[in-house]
């Protein structure tokens, strides 16, 4: 089994090596930072260590690797932080151990202090570097103030060369990532719309069918919230960054925030769907099935949904944008239509029974607010 797992193992690295030397993705991104942060180390080494010859010199390549970060915006906030707490550490371990002249003792003491110091909010993620601050004055050999003041040169030289190399060297850009788990999404609420149309079209009420549509649905959520944080991370990585001024990809504007908000409602609204087919089909429930005849106009509107979907992903990530926009008001238009005479059928067909009124009634509420919405975002 292990061998196996490691089999797998090298197989998917394989693969990523090959999407990485095929051309631009998220393998060569990760593949390009790796070789930076190399760069960095030894750089800093190069100055540091072998140049200089300092008696700490693993710090500066340290720090520099560390500050290699996903974005400029993060290595340059980061370091800030960083330096802060390895500051603040080494000034705390050097006034306790002068007095003291006792490495243990001071340990004993300052330890203590610095973890608590690491807690402050300020320094955020980066303050266990207060320890690491203070165990680099305590374990490197008689404390002197000169000393601390070596440690502390070093970490800022580290940290000089670690954000001037992510800055300068290739930075980061992930707007290529935004766009294809925006689009991803998309796609899948399109498909499982498209499907649980499909089903209900041919009248299929298999429980275990409609439950794997269901999780798929579930799962539809968190690829929005991974849309979210796409488009959240591409817009810092804009920051402080020398590449948005070459136009190598436009920025997420509103259009990315507006895909968002609607498939935060096509979600919702499929989550929804799913669930009603799941309760109809599942034996043990005592969930009504609709009748024939508007199960075939349901499944109709959800077709004309998944179709407006996925144009209102080509009218914002395709390449023929103003023609898709086109289509796309006028598939809504019709989706539109389609809503209010389900809407009328609904209630025709469901009046003497409050159950399927509640029911299909939270439905076609939030089909009208996904179909609003797509119409707001469309123009």
């Amino acid at each position: 089994m292990t061998w196996q797992a490691l089999g797998r193992e090298a197989t998917a690295a394989a693969h990523g090596l090959a999407r990485a030397w095929a051309g631009p993705c998220r393998e060569r991104d990760l593949a390009a930072q790796a070789v930076k942060a190399a760069l960095a180390a030894w750089l800093a080494w190069s100055v540091a260590g072998w140049w200089l010859h300092a008696p700490m010199a693993f710090v500066a390549p340290w720090v520099a690797v560390v500050l290699v970060e996903s974005t400029v915006y993060r290595s340059i906030a980061h370091g800030l932080q960083q330096l802060a707490a390895i500051a603040a550490g080494t000034v705390v371990a050097t006034a306790v151990a002068l007095p003291l002249r006792d490495t243990v003792a001071a340990m004993a003491v300052v330890l203590p202090l610095a973890m608590l110091l690491g807690q402050w909010r300020r320094l955020g993620s980066q303050g266990i570097y207060a320890a690491t601050g203070a165990l680099f004055v305590l374990t490197g050999g008689t404390v002197t103030v000169a000393t601390s003041a070596a440690r502390l040169a070093e970490a800022l030289f580290g940290a000089v060369v670690g954000i001037a190399v992510n800055a300068l060297v290739r930075p980061p850009l992930y707007l290529r990532d935004s766009r294809a788990v925006l689009k991803d999404a998309t796609e899948e609420a399109h498909d499982i719309l498209l499907a649980v149309a499909e089903g209900l079209a041919k009248g299929r009420w298999d429980a275990e069918e409609a439950g794997a549509r269901h999780e798929r649905a579930l799962r539809l959520h968190r690829l929005v919230e991974q849309a979210r944080s796409s488009v959240e991370w591409g817009r810092e990585s804009l920051r402080g960054n020398l590449r948005r001024r070459t136009g190598a990809a436009p920025p997420p504007g509103k259009g990315y925030d507006d895909a968002i908000l609607v498939l935060d409602y096509a979600a919702v609204h499929t989550a929804g769907v799913t669930r009603t087919v799941l309760e109809a089909a599942a034996e043990d429930l005592a969930a009504p099935r609709p009748h024939p005849e508007l199960a075939h106009r349901y499944a109709e509107f959800l077709r004309r949904t998944a179709h407006a979907l996925r144009l209102y992903s080509h009218s914002r990530f395709g390449d023929d944008r103003d023609g898709d926009e086109d289509e796309l008001r006028a598939a809504v238009a019709r989706l539109r239509a389609t809503l209010n005479e389900l809407r009328r059928h609904l209630v025709r067909a469901t009046r003497d029974d409050p159950d399927e009124v509640a029911t299909y009634g939270a439905l076609l509420a939030q089909a009208h607010r996904l179909a609003d919405q797509l119409a707001v975002s469309g123009t």
